[in-house]
C-alpha cells in the first residue's frame, strides 16, 4: 500500500552555542544570536519516513515545519534526502509559541494538508526538551499515538507495527492508521544528502527568501526557473491560510513563559577530587543536600 507521510521537523538553535544573549527580555529564544540546525531527532524521524517510502512504492513524504523565513532550509534539507514536498508555517502571529500553541498550529496545518496515514516527528526538540508537541498534535487530531519509537517494522492492512524503547527493554506495539509517531535519537540515523537531489532542489526558495533577495529592487536570480519548475517554490502558510485562531497561536496562545536561562561554566578551581571512601561519599551527600541539589 502507498502511504501519505507527514514529517514534523523543526529548525532549532544549536544548544552547544548558548551564551548570555540567548534569551530575549520576554523569555523567548533569541534565535538571531544562535546558529540554526535541523533538530537531531527529527532527522531520525525523517529516516523512518524515507524507509517507508522506499518499501511502499507510490508513497509520499511531506515536511511540515514552523518558523521564520529562514526555516525553509529545513524543507530543503528534507528534499535533499528524499522528501517530496514541504510546507512552512510562517507568520509573526506564530512567534513565541510554547508546545501548546505549536501543536495547535501544526494540527491546523495538517488538517489543511488533508489526507495522511502517518505523522512522524522526533521525540523532542533540543531547544525545549519537553517531548510534548507530538502527543499534543495527536490529541488535537484525535489520533492514536506511539512514542519513543526505535523502528517501524511493518505497515500492512491499515495497521502499523513498531518497536519502542521503554525503561529496561524494548516493546513491540501494533496500532491502526492514521497515527502519530515520535522517534528517539537512538533510532537509525538519517541518510546523507543525495547529490542529484541537491542539484535538483538547491535553488528551492520560500516567499520570504525571495523577498529578501529582491528587497533592494534587484531582479530575482533565476526567476524563470520558478515558473518552469514549480517544485522550486516552497509553500508558505500564514495563520489565515490554515484557518487558525490567532488567540491560540504564538505568545497569545502560550501559557508557558521562560523567565530565565543560565549558561553555567565550571572553572578548574571549582572541581573536587573524591575517593571512594565512606567519609568522602557521606560528605558529598551532606553538601548536595545542603545546597538542595538533591533532596
Amino acid at each position: 500500500m502507498s502511504l501519505k507521510i507527514v514529517v514534523l521537523a523543526k529548525q532549532v538553535p544549536d544548544t552547544r552555542c548558548v551564551g548570555k544573549d540567548a534569551m530575549n527580555a520576554d523569555g523567548t529564544i533569541n534565535r538571531a544570536a544562535l546558529p540554526a540546525i535541523f533538530n537531531p531527532e527529527d532527522l531520525n524521524a525523517l529516516e523512518q519516513a524515507l524507509r517507508l517510502k522506499d518499501t511502499h512504492p507510490g508513497s509520499t513524504v511531506t515536511i511540515l515545519t514552523m518558523g521564520p523565513g529562514r526555516a525553509a532550509e529545513i524543507i530543503r534539507e528534507g528534499l535533499y534526502r528524499g522528501a517530496d514536498n514541504g510546507y512552512l508555517l510562517t507568520d509573526r502571529a506564530f512567534a513565541g509559541a510554547d508546545t501548546l500553541a505549536t501543536s495547535y498550529a501544526l494540527a491546523t496545518a495538517i488538517r489543511k494538508i488533508g489526507a495522511y496515514d502517518i505523522i512522524v516527528g522526533g521525540r523532542q526538540a533540543i531547544d525545549g526538551d519537553t517531548a510534548q508537541v507530538g502527543p499534543q498534535v495527536a490529541e488535537k487530531l484525535g489520533l492514536p499515538q506511539v512514542t519513543y519509537v526505535e523502528e517501524i517494522e511493518e505497515v500492512k492492512d491499515g495497521r502499523i507495527r513498531v518497536k519502542r524503547h521503554i525503561d529496561g527493554g524494548v516493546e513491540t506495539v501494533e496500532a491502526p492508521l492514521p497515527i502519530v509517531l515520535t522517534v528517539n535519537g537512538s533510532a537509525a540515523p538519517c541518510r546523507p544528502r543525495n547529490a542529484k537531489l541537491v542539484q535538483k532542489y538547491k535553488r528551492a526558495l520560500g516567499g520570504q527568501e525571495k523577498a529578501a533577495l529582491t528587497k533592494d529592487g534587484s531582479a530575482l536570480p533565476y526567476a524563470d526557473l520558478y515558473e518552469s519548475r514549480p517544485y522550486l517554490n516552497i509553500t508558505e502558510w500564514s495563520v489565515a491560510d490554515v484557518n487558525g485562531d490567532t488567540k491560540q497561536c504564538g505568545l497569545s496562545g502560550s501559557p508557558t513563559k521562560v523567565k530565565k536561562i543560565e549558561n553555567i561554566i565550571f572553572q578548574a578551581k571549582e572541581s573536587k577530587t573524591l575517593t571512594g571512601s565512606d567519609a568522602d561519599v557521606e560528605n558529598l551527600i551532606v553538601e548536595l543536600l545542603a545546597n538542595h541539589t538533591i533532596g
